[in-house]
């Protein structure tokens, strides 16, 4: 119940208590890894992490088990990241802005060169794969920890790629093989491939530069901020036309190729649960695939890498109808967001292999020595508010921060710490938090109690929403597709409705924090141990319910009747004494704000475009403005039809959530 809230109000209480000291349990944190790090077996002495945040940690915590000194790069405002700490040094490569820092070719380069580091990791995002950029290494005898540049550039555009997969006899979606030039082409060609169509970025990924079109109009509009979208993550503005697979599932597979022709697929990875065309929960493998149909979507990513020579850790991602016919969609040349379930099931470390493979060393296993050995689950957690749109980004410093490492077979990989920055210059992922079991239901339920045992304060976070979304009954039973958010939340996410029961057990929980808080402050003798158990007997309208657990009131979580944990300041409750709740009842209430006539931003971000100005007569849903956050660009619109009274933004400004943009007469 800890990713739960709600507004219920307190009836009378009553409460008897009673205590015993206990002492403070460890839980165990088990390594999932079966790879052996052989230190005869020489690689590079350096290598420098071209990324930040989680996956920049990930490479270096590799690093470290091989022997393999890092190099941290670091924008102005990362100078006390997680990622620079770890890494034996640090370079700082330009100031926030990604364009002129993580993205910064020329400082990165000089990075390598001030350092000596022999190879790179991109990680994934930014560089990673960018063939420029390998090709700018491998011109300075400094090794590309990835694919060459032939595989970059040939999966990298989804129009050369698709025209790749055809060839390798993969299954591919219909669709325009070309670059649509304008918004009338696009038009033209959604016609001829018949609606729905989808419009993405050639060179995009990460969802980014992505829309579903159903009809002329909406083709217009989405050629239009699929561009902008495109142009600003990848600098690059052409864009493709694919027949829309209404209601399909997104289901990936993870290669590994060396430089002598071997490749492996490492089975696959359940990625549908999405909103914005961007991954939230996964798990491996997926609940959907027999193993006839998986075979057949592994042998068909091996041949696509062996067809652009493919060498190192790579993912084909596919949709997959409900009649299990499978469709190419892209491949990616880098390391996934989601490889962490890989390894748990194959007890494979990735980021060794491609380690390896980059030395030109052969792969050590065959497809027959492969497994799948149990099940793993990852939500990934972001500094985003779920009840909008089912997450737009939320900024500020995390002023408590706590893992549920305590868990056995729970796995953490972040690049933030209790005082570290979110900030709107780059992705919001907290961290991607991965649970393990020997069967699916294991692995849920050892999510669900990593959820409710995870700390965070600072930032608005999405765990309400991932917690629902793994108890769910649809998802429980496997019964998904990349629909399920707008399907199961058809008005939005609006957190969980708590049953007669669970009410009656937040309500009884609070209130004997209440008094148990009450008695602290009173230096009662009862509190003098850090750690106690209590029993309280709470008793609301004619009901009593029995509330236990172990007590410390400063701790950020606290157990209750050792069946659910309560994360302190979660919930939106008040408990009030007699006399206020008496007096609370003749508080005047706050008139609601006329939104329909002002324009607020809903998020932190920075304003790409204003398309009004004082004066002008503006339809029910007509653009306004555009807001960019984390590189996912936003479209405000106007609530009514009416004249505007003021503008309060200009292109280039940076907005927090709630300022006011625009007003209307």
């Amino acid at each position: 119940m800890a990713a739960y809230r709600s507004a219920a109000g307190f009836q009378r209480v009553l409460l008897a208590f009673k205590h015993v000291c206990l002492k403070q349990r460890c839980g165990v944190i088990i390594c999932r890894y079966s790879t052996v790090y052989d230190p005869n077996e020489k690689t590079f002495d350096k290598i420098l992490i071209a990324n930040r945040g989680e996956i920049a940690c990930r490479v270096i915590k590799t690093c470290k088990k091989m022997g393999i000194k890092t190099v941290a790069v670091h924008s102005d405002v990362d100078s006390s990241a997680v990622h620079v700490k770890m890494a034996d040094e640090a370079v700082c490569v330009g100031p926030a802005p990604t364009s002129k820092s993580y993205l910064n070719m020329d400082a990165i380069m000089n990075a390598v060169k001030q350092t000596g580091a022999q190879a790179v990791h991109p990680g994934y995002g930014f560089l990673s794969e960018n063939k420029e950029f390998a090709k700018r290494l491998a011109a300075e005898g400094v090794t590309f920890i990835g694919p060459d540049t032939h595989a970059i550039q040939a999966m990298g555009d989804k129009i050369e790629s698709k025209l790749i997969a055809k060839a390798a006899k993969v299954n591919t979606i219909p669709g325009f093989d070309g670059v649509v030039k304008d918004a009338e082409e696009a038009v033209k060609i959604a016609g001829e491939i018949g609606y729905p169509v989808m419009i993405k970025a050639s060179a995009g990924g990460g969802g980014k530069g992505m829309r579903i079109s159903w009809n002329d109009e909406e083709t217009r509009e989405g050629f239009r901020f699929s561009s902008q979208e495109a142009a600003s993550s990848f600098g690059d503005d052409r864009l493709l036309i694919e027949k829309f697979i209404d209601n399909p599932r997104h289901i990936e597979i993870q290669v590994l190729a060396d430089k002598h022709g071997n490749a492996l697929w490492l089975n696959e990875r359940e990625c549908s649960i999405q909103r914005r065309n961007q991954k939230v929960v996964e798990e491996a493998p997926s609940t959907f695939l027999d193993p006839d149909t998986r075979r057949a979507m592994g042998e068909q990513a091996v041949s696509l890498a062996k067809a652009v020579k493919y060498s190192s850790a790579g993912t084909v991602e596919f949709l997959v109808d409900s009649q299990k016919n499978f469709y190419f969609l892209e491949m990616n040349t880098r390391l996934q967001v989601e490889h962490p379930i890989t390894e748990c099931i194959t007890g494979l470390d990735l980021v060794h292999q491609m380690i390896r493979i980059a030395k030109g060393y052969k792969l050590q296993q065959k497809q027959s020595d492969i497994p799948i050995n149990g099940w793993a689950i990852e939500s990934r957690v972001y500094a985003e508010d779920p009840y909008k749109s089912f997450g737009l980004p939320s900024i500020g410093r995390l002023s408590q921060y706590q893992e549920p490492l305590n868990l056995p077979n729970v796995r953490v990989d972040s690049g933030i710490q209790e005082g570290s920055d979110i900030s709107i210059y780059y992705d919001p992922m907290i961290s991607k938090l991965v649970t393990y079991g020997k069967t699916r239901e294991e692995a849920l339920k050892k999510m669900e109690e990593a959820l409710d045992n995870y700390v965070i304060r600072g930032v608005t976070h999405n765990i309400p929403l991932l917690r629902e979304i793994i108890v769910h009954p649809r998802f429980v039973s496997g019964d998904i597709s990349t629909k399920f958010l707008p399907e199961v939340y058809p008005d939005g996410f609006k957190g969980h409705m708590l049953t007669a029961g669970e009410r009656r057990e937040l309500l009884a929980t609070a209130a004997a924090l209440y008094v148990a808080a009450q008695l602290r402050s009173q230096n009662s003798g009862l509190f003098l141990c850090n750690s106690i158990i209590t029993d309280f007997v709470v008793e609301i309208d004619g009901e009593k319910v029995e509330v236990s657990g172990e007590w410390n009131l400063a701790s950020a979580l606290l157990s209750m009747c050792n069946r659910f944990s309560v994360s302190c300041a979660q919930f939106k409750l008040r408990v009030l004494s007699k006399l206020a709740a008496y007096l609370s009842k003749h508080m005047p209430e706050k008139i609601p704000e006329d939104t329909s006539s002002i324009l607020r931003s809903p998020m932190p971000g920075s304003v790409v475009a204003v398309s009004v100005k004082p004066g002008d007569n503006v339809a029910e849903g007509q653009e306004i403005c555009v807001i960019e956050a984390m590189k996912m660009q936003n479209s405000m619109t106007a609530a009514k039809t009416a004249k505007v009274k003021s503008v309060h933004c200009k292109a280039g400004d940076t907005v927090g959530e709630g300022d006011l943009l625009v007003e209307l007469e």
